[in-house]
């Protein structure tokens, strides 16, 4: 008798764990999210990991997505397409995920958008900016963030209205996203009476930058513009000033002269560098001051633009799924494609145009690092200070 009451407690164990698994999956939505989280881009999936904690705690408070709480599990990518690769195909095929977002690079995210068109699963690409990404027609691939050829927009606009150059020296480190980012600002320099003097890549993580800027100080352009993750760019800066290359401006591309690491990382040869970026805490979107704030609180940290883009990427795929009226792919990537969102990061609308397929795009705007941090010069009306121009020369810094 004795041991039939143990095998019943046994069994009846057994039972409940089953049943309880079943109802703890069927209470939450369980979420991958593929992310650099060890290598050279840790930074940036460090950033983006915690800004996705933020939203995804926000919205456990408030009931979750569509009454379940949302649990996000990270898969770290190493910043390696293939591995990017691995991550979307179990995604997919093993854990059955009805959409996928996520991870930091162009090469990765390009990796990841193959796989998931080729599935019929919505995939929302949320930092990598290389335009071939959403111009290959894919109908299950979308984008949050502007492309690489939207970057310079309101760079250009700052360049032309108030800098006034007739040339420019292009560095850019050689992945798909220095790359591309480098092309565009080529094109938009030739269309707006800019001599292209020098346009060279290098490779990333590279120690001495001399012989290149020996030839940059050479050709004395009037603005040197760079496309750089974020220990280049301090590096870059940092020689700029040892060997004196005085120039008109020094500009960023995005990505590492936007990040507040570059400023602590260059110190003082970060002041008044200016860089196109895609967001800033100082801009008037709903939840953008809250989400800045939180981010500050809780990491001490400014968060950059991929925080925002993080964040305001579980909001859209929170907002897909709700409004999708099943849980099939199909039907999220209906519900993705009529997406009409104010976010923190700014307006989300995917469009079909200028060769590119579910797009969105937005205005850029340009930062400028003043008294040790970045503030927000242009366009004028969402200015947080007044840009500073001419710049001094090095030899009138203190």
């Amino acid at each position: 008798m004795k041991r039939l009451g143990v095998l019943l407690f046994i069994m009846s164990s057994f039972v409940c764990g089953i049943v309880c698994a079943d109802l703890a999956r069927a209470e939450t939505l369980e979420l991958g999210v593929p992310l650099p989280l060890t290598g050279t881009q840790a930074k940036f999936g460090e950033m983006e990991k915690r800004a996705y904690e933020i939203a995804m705690e926000e919205m456990n408070a408030k009931g979750g997505i569509k009454g379940k709480t949302v649990v996000l599990n990270f898969e770290d990518s190493q910043g390696k397409p293939e591995i990017s690769r691995a991550i979307a195909e179990k995604l997919i095929d093993v854990k059955k995920q009805p959409v996928i977002f996520g991870d930091y690079s162009s090469a990765c995210s390009k990796a990841i958008a193959a796989v998931a068109n080729e599935r019929k699963v919505p995939y929302l690409v949320v930092t990598g900016a290389d335009d071939s990404i959403t111009q290959q027609g894919w109908d299950y691939v979308f984008r949050l963030n502007p492309t690489n050829a939207y970057y310079p927009t309101g760079m250009i606009s700052f360049l032309n209205q108030v800098v006034k150059p007739t040339s420019i020296a292009i560095l850019h480190e050689s992945s798909d996203f220095g790359t591309s980012g480098a092309d565009a600002m080529e094109k938009a320099a030739g269309k707006n009476g800019m001599q292209v003097l020098l346009k060279e890549k290098y490779e990333k993580g590279a120690v001495d930058f001399k012989p290149i800027l020996t030839k940059v100080k050479a050709l004395k352009p009037d603005v040197i513009y760079m496309v750089s993750y974020v220990m280049d760019a301090a590096l870059l800066m940092n020689q700029i000033k040892e060997l004196r290359i005085d120039a008109k401006l020094f500009a960023g591309g995005g990505a590492g002269h936007a990040l507040p690491e570059f400023i602590h990382t260059a110190k003082d040869a970060a002041e008044y560098v200016v860089v196109a970026t895609l967001w800033s805490p100082q801009v008037k979107y709903t939840g953008a001051k809250e989400l800045a704030e939180k981010y500050k609180a809780q990491f001490s940290e400014e968060a950059g633009y991929h925080a925002a883009e993080a964040y305001s990427a579980l909001y859209i795929v929170k907002d897909a799924i709700e409004r999708a009226k099943s849980m099939e792919p199909a039907d999220i990537q209906v519900a993705m494609k009529a997406t009409k969102l104010m976010t923190a990061f700014g307006p989300i609308h995917f469009e079909d145009k200028d060769g590119y397929k579910n797009q969105n795009f937005m205005e850029t705007l340009v930062l400028q690092v003043l008294n040790g941090k970045h503030e927000t010069i242009w366009p004028q009306n969402e200015a947080s200070a007044k840009y500073v121009f001419p710049i001094p020369k090095w030899r009138d810094r203190k």
